[in-house]
């Protein structure tokens, strides 16, 4: 029996087979994800007892992304997506494998972490822009917002999962049973990618003569409402959204709690977020510019509140309120610039997006680490949240005359008199 969904309904993606069957498999997914992300830095804590190792390993497992993304968007635009997402989930699953294996027979060592990190880092910079344009095929443009707000609840509902579990898996057999539960979930993926039907897909002819990832960066060049979005996505990401670090030393530097509790702050920032989803999903709103750099701004001085919670119990109420914020910039930023992207150069755009987005952490976090050494760990997340909320600022009044959106930009009239002037 197909199932009935109204056509402006919060949940009208799921009209769209293969939307469905990656989605529920990626819920899956997510949460392993999760379970392995509290896992993984847990174990560097217990190996190390270090901030410093805690942000490098971030950054080793986030630099991939600032050298791979606009490759994987460009590959995005020539390949087939879903064949490039059965490579990237492969080697995911792979890599989660070997670390757990590692663990559970007690022999891991802290390098080993570091390139397992570097390595699951790398298949998900290939992984990460081509599924996010392949969003765009399995649902069509007019479902496009609305696809994009549901894969974020998805990826929070396994943020609301995930910890809880992993801390739970941690205080009872430590932390390699987390790992090879991400390791299993990359097998739902899998068979869903599999299943797909191509012939359902909703592609796009794409001019052949567009093959390369320098047309995106001029693109992107060429687009002040996109690139003061990327920009503010940069800042937010870089200082914002760590929230992997500021957790895990809050919990056990701060507030000297375990690693359940450490695991439950994971599970209730993910109350907020899944929130922010799903309003995201039922309103359905066009958000421009402004809406963007407004909340981004918002979120930063939340976090500085936040950082500043004289216990744990103030600072686990903050977190709903810093993640609707912030998953609510992200959603609106992510729609923004996918659906005022043109489809013959989509999957590079968002190459170079998830490139800022992501590119900045090796950087952010082993610098984050190393300050919550020097300066102390309240001291650093407000520092980052000062930096987050102030940098939108800039941006926008130094662009406010450039940010009102073309109706419709194509391709060709962005690049055309680019090349002309040469």
């Amino acid at each position: 029996m197909a199932l009935k969904i109204k056509e402006t309904g919060s949940l009208r993606s799921f009209r769209h087979r293969n939307f469905r069957l990656l989605f529920f498999s990626n819920l899956i997914s997510n949460i392993g994800s999760w379970a392995q992300r509290i896992a993984q830095d847990w174990l560097v804590l217990e190996l190390t007892h270090s901030g410093r190792d805690l942000g490098l390993v971030t950054g080793l497992q986030f630099l991939p992304s600032l050298i791979f993304s606009m490759y994987a968007g460009s590959l995005a635009d020539r390949m087939s997506k879903r064949k490039l997402l059965l490579i990237t989930n492969i080697g995911g699953g792979l890599t989660s494998l070997i670390l757990g294996l590692l663990v559970i027979t007690h022999n891991v060592h802290i390098w080993q972490v570091f390139i397992l990190a570097f390595f699951l880092g790398l298949f998900g910079a290939l992984d990460a822009p081509v599924r996010q344009s392949f969003t765009a095929e399995m649902v069509g443009k007019s479902d496009l917002a609305n696809a994009v707000s549901l894969n974020s609840a998805n990826f929070n509902a396994g943020r609301l999962i995930g910890p809880g579990v992993s801390g739970l898996l941690i205080a009872a057999f430590h932390t390699g049973p987390s790992f090879l539960l991400n390791a299993a979930s990359y097998i739902f993926v899998i068979g869903s990618l599999l299943a797909i039907r191509e012939s359902d897909l909703f592609i796009e002819d794409r001019p052949k003569s567009l093959a390369k990832a320098s047309e995106a960066l001029r693109y992107v060049r060429a687009r002040p409402d996109i690139l003061a979005v990327m920009l503010t996505v940069f800042f937010a990401g870089t200082f914002g959204l760590n929230f992997q670090i500021y957790n895990a030393l809050m919990a056990t530097q701060i507030f000297h709690k375990g690693p359940a509790t450490y695991g439950f702050l994971g599970t209730i920032i993910a109350i907020g977020s899944l929130s922010a989803a799903l309003l995201s999903a039922k309103l359905d709103t066009r958000r421009g510019v402004r809406f963007i750099l407004r909340f981004a701004g918002i979120f930063g001085t939340v976090l500085v509140i936040a950082s500043a919670a004289p216990n744990y119990i103030l600072y686990a109420i903050a977190l709903p309120v810093v993640g609707m914020i912030a998953l609510t910039t992200m959603i609106s930023a992510n729609s923004y610039v996918q659906g005022h992207t043109d489809p013959a150069i989509r999957g590079r755009v968002m190459g170079i997006y998830l490139m800022v987005f992501m590119g900045g952490t090796p950087f952010g976090s082993p610098l984050i680490g190393w300050l919550c050494t020097q300066i102390g760990v309240r001291e650093s997340i407000a520092l980052c949240g000062a930096i987050t909320g102030i940098a939108p600022l800039i941006i926008f009044l130094f662009m406010r005359d450039r940010l009102i959106a073309p109706a419709s930009v194509k391709v060709e009239d962005v690049l055309m008199p680019i090349y002309e002037d040469k």
